[in-house]
């Protein structure tokens, strides 16, 4: 097995986070309006329905590390596909909310486990000196998968089930992708191997703050992704064609979030966490404020994309710096705490919406959003690292390179990547 390039990779996994988490997660919020005309669900149930993904996403991020373990990781990341596969094609079909609920809970479990499965890869392949960077390449497709998403709605005018089959497609070439780029490898651990170093209180403590942070955004967040074009169309009386670009806007912003996450996290990450929550919050109320004017709406699409993409990026980079070596743990904990966050947030903005409808509803976790970035100056940064071992300096990355082996048990070279 040759060696596997930091670029390479991070760009194979971006595609594949792309399919996975662009379209098979967040484009549903941009169908909302059609899904819900078309099938006469309430505000209440669609934010129930929302849930379903992020809650299966939480059940099979548990799973997913021993998944990876026993399957590898190529095996586990076609696994993935192919429930994005079966969730799409469901959704295209569904008549009712049980089965559109089902397409999405299938869809929740297809991201629970692409992650896991490409930072085992990624773990195995990619030197440790990039993890990061390579992770907040690979966060930033969720942007591309939701841009990608826009055409659908801009030429597919009212078919949304045409539009799901057509991502079902997409999804298709994603099993292909995910089979003949992921390298065929897993790690295994020699009985004479050391155990990885104990992980301290401390840093247990500054994980829990991590994921509190997360929790919050997701909750804060889960109003957008949810109904956001569900606003503007039925409150600010723009057509779902309209609605679109608000998608296009948040997918081509987002790519701008793992260039600020990795800035942040090379410099005062509380500050940036402030900034982008401050962000966050002002879009929601600039899209209920306008919902009838479009450009207003754009914008605030522009501004939530980089705002939620930056901060999920630094979340994932806190977490790798904050457990060094612990790629099952370190950025995984945040991301299932911000999946929480959103499966709260879902069904609670439906019940607001349904019972004081949107503008009041966003206010409130517009609300919520500034009183949490009143206390970002609690967020684990660089100034709590003191005195902590460095990554360079942990020597695991020589116990990781005595560790690895392709599935069918032939030896890798060493896991350096070309630079």
């Amino acid at each position: 097995m040759g060696q596997v390039s930091g670029t390479r990779f991070a760009l194979t996994g971006a595609t594949l986070i792309a399919i996975s988490f662009g379209l098979a997660r967040f484009a549903f919020g941009l169908f909302v309006p059609q899904i819900r005309a078309d099938l006469e669900i309430s505000a209440n149930t669609i934010g129930v329905i929302a849930a379903l993904p992020l809650i299966s996403f939480v059940f099979i991020s548990s799973a997913a590390p021993l998944v990876t373990k026993y399957f590898g990781a190529r095996n586990t990341t076609v696994l993935s596909a192919l429930f994005s596969v079966f969730g799409l094609a469901t959704v295209s079909q569904a008549t009712g909310p049980i089965s559109l609920g089902l397409g999405v809970f299938a869809c929740g479990i297809c991201t629970g486990l692409m992650m896991p499965a490409l930072t085992s890869a990624m773990q195995a392949l990619v030197d440790r000196s990039i993890h990061g960077r390579v992770s907040s390449v690979m966060n930033a497709g969720t942007s591309i998968g939701v841009a990608l998403s826009v055409p659908a709605v801009l030429f597919l005018v009212g078919a949304w089930r045409y539009a799901y089959l057509s991502f079902t497609v997409i999804a298709v070439i994603g099993v292909l992708l995910a089979w003949y780029l992921i390298p065929s490898v897993s790690r295994l651990t020699p009985s004479n191997a050391a155990p990885p170093p104990k992980i301290k209180a401390r840093q247990w403590w500054r994980l829990l703050k991590l994921s509190l942070f997360a929790f919050a955004m997701g909750f804060i967040a889960s109003a957008y992704w949810t109904f956001g074009p569900d606003l503007v169309t039925n409150l600010g009386s723009l057509s779902s064609q309209q609605s679109g670009w608000l998608w296009l806007a948040l997918g081509i912003a987002g790519l701008g979030g793992a260039i600020i996450s990795d800035l942040a996290d090379r410099n005062n990450p509380a500050i940036t966490h402030a900034l982008m929550l401050m962000m966050l919050t002002t879009s929601l109320t600039l899209l209920a404020a306008s919902p009838s004017q479009i450009y207003l709406a754009v914008f605030s699409a522009l501004i939530f994309g980089l705002a939620y993409m930056s901060l999920t990026g630094l979340y994932l980079m806190t977490g790798i710096r904050l457990l060094p070596g612990r790629l099952s743990i370190g950025p995984v904990l945040p991301f299932v705490a911000c999946a929480l966050g959103q499966a709260a947030g879902s069904p609670i903005i439906g019940l607001l919406v349904g019972e004081f409808g949107y503008a009041e509803s966003f206010s409130i976790f517009a609300a919520v959003g500034v009183l949490i970035a009143l206390i970002s100056p609690f967020y684990p940064g660089h100034t709590e690292h003191e005195g902590d071992i460095p990554e360079e300096e942990t020597g695991l990355q020589a116990a990781f390179d005595n560790q690895l082996q392709d599935e069918e048990g032939e030896p890798l070279e060493s896991n350096s990547t070309e630079q």
